[in-house]
């Protein structure tokens, strides 16, 4: 059904393939426009955006370290330092097997 195409990218004007795959997946997940950006030009993007990104003071819910997030804290919300999320991932990880 799907064909790998080949695509330029907007911001380097790189060929890059936009596999047949990567198609499937893009419609399983209801996005209908192709990408723009080659993969590596996309990653950076990201980076990018990740950088720049607000980040605001918090204390976190399990061990009282004061840490930074990527949002703004509610009120009676847990929020967790990167420490405790990654071992809450992984605890949730381990159970769910």
């Amino acid at each position: 059904m799907y064909q790998d195409e080949k695509l330029v990218c907007e911001d380097c004007g790189a060929e890059f393939v936009f596999t047949a795959g990567e198609q499937e997946f893009y419609a399983e997940k209801g996005l209908v426009n192709k990408p723009k950006r080659c993969p590596e030009c996309r990653k950076a993007r990201r980076k990018n955006n990740r950088r720049h990104r607000k980040m605001y003071d918090a204390v976190c819910s399990k061990c009282g370290a004061q840490t930074q997030v990527p949002f703004k804290p509610i009120p009676g919300k847990e929020v967790f330092c990167k420490d405790c999320f990654t071992k809450e991932q992984e605890t949730t990880e381990q159970t769910a097997e």
